[in-house]
């Protein structure tokens, strides 16, 4: 069965439109307990960087990063809303917070994993 989903997901605003596409639909959706992604309290679906596309309101996005760098967190600067990431872990992968995707109501997705970003494979000790 093909649950191939595409979504126009957008900041607060308006400023920043994308186009998401989802190639399994919404699964596997996460949270994270960094210390960034902890304070956000964001739930977020994977996608491969293709699937992604900045439709409107590039010019409006601001770039954050912390600690190693290598996560890129983009939020519309206009209205502060976090609306993608480029990963850490896999960085060609982007999360979208769900909350962006037209239509979706993250709280009507009922208990989402939180991922271990306290702990990242990436801060060991390089043993």
């Amino acid at each position: 069965m093909n649950t191939v989903k595409t979504y126009k997901a957008t900041c607060h605003c308006g400023a920043v439109e994308m186009k998401v596409t989802l190639p399994n639909g919404i699964t596997a959706p996460s949270r994270c307990d960094c210390s960034y992604c902890r304070r956000r309290g964001t739930i977020v679906v994977e996608t491969g960087l293709e699937n992604m596309e900045i439709m409107k309101g590039a010019e409006s996005l601001t770039l954050y990063q912390f600690h190693t760098e290598t996560a890129q967190h983009y939020f519309c600067k206009i209205c502060g809303i976090n609306t993608h990431h480029k990963q850490r872990m896999n960085p060609n992968r982007f999360s979208i917070n769900v909350g962006c995707l037209e239509g979706i109501n993250p709280f009507d997705l009922g208990s989402v994993p939180t991922n271990d970003g306290i702990n990242h494979p990436s801060d060991g000790d390089g043993s």
